[in-house]
């Protein structure tokens, strides 16, 4: 990542976004199930069931959170660039539909009782949901026969997305006691991440913004179109497989761990161009700081909402992330007229 001519007002948004992260990490921590309270105590170290809320509730559901929307805000920008579409999203590859179905498996099986959700939560549902997720990305390519046609990946993929999507249906009428866990998961929630959750996803998202640092340039060239970034020397194929590879790990590790949360790796991408252009190497990181920091801010109005009740962070996502795409639908058009 260097800094061009992009690089003083990218650098700027990388520290504002790093600030606003950190704002709303410190407002995560005042609001609980009460409401929002802000007050010295909770930071004097006296009252020790304050401190162990603090620090082992709201400190480490806040830095989940922040990760899983990352993970996503990351994965949108790799899946827009890699499809060379605006409108891509992380589950584009069926990654969402495979973890719902590799959940729903899993409960159906060893049904839903309190004892056996508790093991299942620490030990299985989030490595079901992860498997499901890489493993049908991996059908999405198998159905593509690989990497080299985009149409056929994105064709290979609703198809699967459909499939997957009517099995989960079909187990649920069949063992209709799942429905209520399988709600939760469905609408996304972030009151499970623990600091668990948080060594768990921290890799994975360096990881994974390693390797896409590293396909950067070629997105780059890919926005030139195909043949003028094969004329450029890009392997296209080996790009691709990376970066599907990628998208596959980022969203299963957020999808593991926080449900189904929607828009938020569709909407950062469009939020970071709406304030500058730039390189992939830049659009890739903001795109991360991005998605962070809208699940947090998600997060918290879920809390804060409906106190002592809590909404499920993926309704407010949806709603937020519709009124952004509708108010943006509408003011494209003006300014198509002003140009």
């Amino acid at each position: 990542m260097t800094l061009d001519h992009h690089g003083a007002p990218a650098l700027r948004l990388l520290l504002a976004l790093l600030l606003i992260s950190t704002l709303l990490g410190l407002l995560g921590m005042a609001v609980g199930s009460t409401g929002f309270v802000l007050d010295a105590s909770l930071f004097n170290g006296q009252d020790t069931v304050q401190q162990q809320i603090l620090w082992d509730i709201r400190l480490p559901r806040s830095s989940g959170t922040w990760m899983a929307g990352a993970l996503l805000g990351l994965a949108g920008a790799v899946a827009q660039g890699l499809f060379r579409n605006p409108l891509a999203d992380p589950y584009l590859l069926g990654a969402a539909s495979g973890a719902y179905l590799g959940v729903a498996l899993v409960l159906a099986f060893t049904g839903t009782s309190a004892v056996t959700l508790v093991w299942w939560q620490g030990l299985g549902l989030t490595g079901a949901a992860f498997a499901g997720a890489v493993l049908a990305v991996m059908l999405t390519l198998l159905l593509a026969r690989g990497v080299e046609q985009t149409m056929r990946l994105l064709l290979a993929g609703v198809i699967v997305s459909m499939v997957l999507s009517a099995g989960t249906e079909l187990l649920m009428i069949k063992a209709p006691d799942i429905l209520r866990a399988m709600r939760a998961f469905l609408l996304g929630t972030t009151g499970l991440l623990g600091w668990q959750s948080t060594f768990i996803m921290a890799p994975l998202l360096l990881l994974c913004l390693l390797t896409a640092f590293g396909a950067s340039r070629s997105l780059d060239a890919l926005t030139l179109g195909e043949a003028t970034a094969a004329s450029l020397g890009v392997r296209l194929n080996l790009m691709r497989q990376v970066l599907i590879a990628t998208l596959a790990l980022a969203t299963g590790a957020a999808v593991a761990q926080a449900g189904l949360i929607a828009f938020v790796g569709l909407v950062a991408p469009h939020l970071v161009r709406s304030r500058l252009h730039c390189n992939h190497s830049w659009l890739l990181l903001l795109s991360a700081l991005t998605g962070g920091a809208l699940l947090l801010a998600a997060d918290i109005l879920a809390r804060y909402a409906m106190a002592p009740q809590e909404l499920p962070v993926g309704v407010v996502t949806s709603m937020l992330g519709g009124v952004y795409l509708l108010w943006l639908m509408h003011r494209k058009p003006m300014l198509e007229r002003r140009a």
